[in-house]
């Protein structure tokens, strides 16, 4: 009787290393579908924080150029005024 649990151990560590042999390519195939997740994820983040600097500095070169827009339309009368007394002269 002592034999027959030892030899019913051994089937049934058989059948559990298997089973881990099998699982395992599994296992390793979900951790490195995360990994590659976690990568893409993080390439998009940056992919991300670089077109928002990007539109940013777009941004800001429109706010320069529409500034000097506007001086440069305050100055247009002026410059027309001196035009004229220059001519009238």
């Amino acid at each position: 009787m002592e034999n027959g649990y030892v030899i019913i151990g051994i089937i049934a560590l058989l059948f559990l290393s298997m089973y881990g042999y099998s699982y395992w390519s599994v296992f390793k195939e979900k951790v490195r579908q995360k990994e590659e997740n976690l990568k893409q994820t993080e390439a998009q983040e940056i992919r991300r924080k670089a077109r928002i600097e990007k539109q940013e500095a777009l941004l800001e070169r429109v706010r320069v150029f529409n500034e000097r827009k506007k001086e440069m339309r305050q100055k247009s009368p002026l410059l027309d005024k001196l035009k004229k007394q220059q001519k009238v002269s």
